[in-house]
């Protein structure tokens, strides 16, 4: 699952990149040449769309979303390995939601011709495609930690469940910091 957070952050990133250089050739043609492209909000938009489920998938794989474990700190191993699993079945729940509306948004799109309105009048059916496998790869790796999950829930492993999606605690928090910091110097860890 790194290799697929990986690539999805390497996705992202070539996206963000490439949408931050056509907003600078766009500011810069409309400061010295009184001229624009136009549709670079159209672009931002798509860019968004694409990169929001990817970078989902980044934060559900590597456990930086955002949880609070105020609650799971005090909570005996077995309810926090419920309260995990639980927690992976609902996000894999609300990523195959995400996927069905996106569907439903690409079928109405194309079966009513929508175009963007815009000046370059996008047929929309295929920044919604892009958007839809965006979607589609969020899903997928939902599910596969969800089946994890569900798997070491069946076999009553909790402190294997616990281990692998319970949200780094305070010290774990701290410690990861203190080792970045240690590379930033040069320092072995």
């Amino acid at each position: 699952m790194k290799n697929y957070a990986r690539w999805c952050g390497i996705a992202f990133g070539v996206i963000m990149l490439a949408l931050a250089m056509a907003i600078t050739a766009e500011t810069l043609l409309r400061k010295l040449f009184s001229f624009s492209l136009g549709g670079m909000d159209e672009l931002g938009g798509y860019a968004m769309a694409i990169c929001a489920p990817l970078a989902f998938s980044v934060a559900l794989i590597e456990r930086s979303h955002i949880r609070i474990n105020l609650f799971q700190a005090r909570m005996s191993v077995t309810v926090k390995a419920l309260s995990n699993a639980m927690a992976m079945l609902s996000l894999s729940l609300l990523s195959l939601y995400l996927l069905y509306f996106t569907l439903v948004t690409l079928l109405d799109t194309r079966t009513y011709h929508s175009v963007a309105q815009t000046p370059w009048a996008t047929p929309l059916v295929f920044p919604q495609l892009v958007w839809l496998a965006g979607m589609a790869i969020f899903a997928l790796a939902a599910l596969i930690l969800a089946a994890q999950a569900g798997r070491l829930l069946i076999r009553r492993d909790w402190d294997s469940l616990n281990q692998r999606f319970s949200p780094d605690s305070l010290a774990d928090e701290l410690q990861t910091e203190l080792g970045e910091l240690a590379k930033r110097k040069g320092k072995p860890t």
